[in-house]
C-alpha cells in the first residue's frame, strides 16, 4: 500500500495508540510489550492485513541507533556507581570473553548445521560468525524493560550486574560485527594485530568521548540558568544524540560513550535532575515502540516460515548451550556467585532490538545471505524474548533468588538546591516498631514532618492520633540524612 504524508500520519498513529494500549493486554497475560510491538508491525507489514510496504533500513537503522542511545543513555543515569562496583569486573567478563564464546561457538553452530542440514540454505564459516556476532549481545532495552516492569527485586547484586552486562556489551559486539562484515566486503583477511589496534580505538575513542561530553555536561548544568526549565529535557536530548554522532564520526564506540555520559551524570546531583530522567524513561520507551513496530515492518512473514527449523535450532542452541557455556566460562573464577546465580544469568540473555539493528548493516551493504540473516535473527529475537523473557520471574522463585521487595526512599520532587530539606517516600514494613502507634507516639525528628499517608489506595492527612498500619506510604519531609535514619528504623525501611 503506497502512503501518502497524510495517510503515512494516520497509519503510524493509529499503530502507536494500538501498540500502548496493547501493553495492557501484555501485562494481564504476562508476555513482554516487545513482542507485542513486534507482532503490531509484522501485522501491519503484512500483505492480506495491514499491507503496508515499507522497506527502509536505513530508516530502521538510523532510528534503532538513536533508540539505543537513549535507552543506555538513560540506564546510565539511573545505575548507581556504588551499586555496580562490586560486580564491576563480572560485567565486564561477560560483555568481553562473554560475548567471544557466544559469538564463535553460534558462528560453528550455523556452519555445521548448514552443512549437515543441507537444503537451500548454506552459510559460510564467515557468514556464521557474522550472525554469531549479531546475535551475541544482551539487548539493554529488554532487560531494563522486563526487570524492572516486573518489579524483580534479586539477590547478590544481580539486577545491577545483569543491567551493567547489556548496557555495555554492545561495545564488543558492534566490532566483531564490524570487523566479519568487513571481512565478507572486502574478501581480504584483516591480520591479528590490526583487529586488536581497531577495537582498542574505538574502546579508547568511546570512552574518552563519553568521559569528556559527561564532565562538561555537569560543569555546563550546574552553572547553565535556562528561563524555562522545560527546555532541560530538550537539552539533554541533543546532548545524546551529539555524543553518539560525533563518536561515531570519530570512529570511535558510540553506544560505549553515550552509557558513560549518562553514568557519570547519573551518580552526580544537578539541577532538574529528576524531571530529565523522567523525560529520558517516557521519551526511550517511546522511541522503542516506535523502533520495533518499524522493525517489524522489515520483516515478510512469509520468509519467515522456510527458516522456521533452523531458526528454531540455532534459537534452542543459544538458549540452552553458547549462552551458559559463555556465562560459566566468563564467570569460573567469580567466588561470589554460585550456580544458581550462573543459571540464571543464562537464561537472562535476552536477544531484543540490538540483534535487529545489526542485522541491517548487512542489509545496507547487500551482503550475501543478507536477507536471510536479518529474518533469522528477527526469529530468535521473537523466542527469546516470548519463552525467556515469560519465564523469569518464575524461575527466579525456583531458584531461590528474589529477594523480598523493599521500598527504599527515593526524591520524590526535586526541591531547590537552597532548600535544606528532602521529601521523600517510605513504605512501612509489616513488622516495623512504629506499627500499631499513633504519631504523636513516635519519637519522630524534630526536623521531620509527615506530610500525607497512602493507605489502601486511599490519602490520609496525618494528625497526632493517626495510627501507622502496615505496608502505609508515607510522604515525609525531611531536613538532613541523620533524620531519614531515624525515620527509616522506625518504618522498617532497610537499605
Amino acid at each position: 500500500m503506497h502512503l501518502v504524508p497524510e495517510s503515512l500520519l494516520i497509519a503510524g498513529s493509529f499503530l502507536l495508540f494500538l501498540s500502548i494500549v496493547i501493553t495492557k493486554l501484555s501485562t494481564r497475560l504476562g508476555i513482554p510489550a516487545l513482542i507485542i510491538f513486534l507482532l503490531v508491525g509484522m501485522a501491519a507489514g503484512h500483505e492480506k492485513l495491514g499491507n503496508i510496504d515499507f522497506h527502509n533500513p536505513i530508516a530502521a537503522q538510523l532510528l534503532g541507533a538513536i533508540t539505543l542511545s537513549l535507552i543506555l543513555f538513560t540506564g546510565g543515569i539511573e545505575t548507581e556507581y556504588k551499586h555496580i562496583r562490586p560486580i564491576l569486573w563480572n560485567g565486564i567478563l561477560l560483555a568481553t570473553v562473554g560475548i567471544l564464546i557466544t559469538t564463535f561457538s553460534v558462528g560453528l553452530f550455523i556452519w555445521g548445521l548448514t552443512h549437515f542440514w543441507g537444503g537451500n540454505i548454506q552459510f559460510t564459516l564467515l557468514e556464521g560468525l557474522l550472525m554469531g556476532s549479531i546475535v551475541a549481545s544482551t539487548d539493554a532495552a529488554a532487560v531494563f524493560a522486563i526487570i524492572r516492569s516486573k518489579n524483580m527485586h534479586l539477590k547478590a547484586n544481580l539486577s545491577p550486574m545483569l543491567e551493567l552486562e547489556s548496557g555495555s556489551n554492545d561495545t564488543m559486539a558492534w566490532f566483531l560485527m564490524f570487523l566479519f562484515k568487513t571481512l565478507l566486503l572486502n574478501k581480504q583477511a584483516i591480520g591479528p594485530m590490526e583487529a586488536i589496534r581497531i577495537f582498542i580505538q574505538e574502546m579508547v575513542v568511546g570512552g574518552l568521548a563519553g568521559l569528556l561530553v559527561g564532565k562538561i555536561m555537569l560543569v555546563l548544568l550546574d552553572n547553565l540558568r535556562l528561563s524555562n526549565r522545560s527546555l532541560y529535557p530538550g537539552l539533554m536530548l541533543a546532548v545524546v544524540i551529539f555524543t553518539y554522532s560525533a563518536t561515531h564520526f570519530l570512529h570511535g564506540n558510540a553506544f560505549l560513550a553515550v552509557y558513560l555520559v549518562g553514568l557519570i551524570l547519573g551518580n552526580k546531583d544537578f539541577p532538574h535532575k529528576k524531571s530529565i530522567i523522567q523525560f529520558c524513561q517516557g521519551i526511550s520507551w517511546l522511541m522503542q515502540i516506535i523502533m520495533f513496530i518499524m522493525l517489524g515492518l522489515l520483516v515478510y512473514p512469509h520468509k519467515l516460515l522456510p527458516i522456521a527449523g533452523i531458526g528454531l535450532l540455532l534459537s534452542i542452541f543459544l538458549m540452552f548451550v553458547a549462552r551458559p557455556l559463555s556465562v560459566f566460562v566468563s564467570l569460573f573464577f567469580s567466588k561470589t556467585l554460585n550456580v544458581n546465580h550462573k543459571i540464571f544469568i543464562s537464561w537472562v540473555g535476552l536477544r531484543g532490538a540490538v540483534p535487529i539493528v545489526f542485522a541491517t548493516y548487512p542489509l545496507l551493504d547487500n551482503i550475501h545471505q543478507a536477507d536471510m540473516i536479518y529474518h533469522i535473527v528477527f526469529f530468535i529475537v521473537l523466542t527469546s524474548i516470548l519463552f525467556q523473557g515469560t519465564t523469569l520471574s518464575p524461575l527466579a522463585k525456583w531458584l531461590q533468588l528474589e529477594a523480598p521487595t523493599v521500598v527504599k526512599h527515593e526524591p520524590t520532587i526535586q526541591l531547590s538546591k537552597e532548600v535544606n530539606s528532602e521529601l521523600i517516600e517510605v513504605m512501612v514494613s509489616q513488622d516495623a516498631p512504629a506499627i500499631g502507634k499513633k504519631i504523636v507516639q513516635l519519637s519522630f525528628p524534630e526536623n521531620a514532618l509527615i506530610v500525607l499517608i497512602k493507605r489502601n489506595g486511599v490519602h490520609l492527612i496525618p494528625r497526632g492520633d493517626t495510627v501507622i498500619a502496615p505496608f502505609d506510604l508515607l510522604m515525609i519531609m525531611a531536613e538532613n540524612h541523620q533524620a531519614i535514619h531515624s525515620i527509616k528504623e522506625q518504618f522498617g525501611v532497610i537499605d
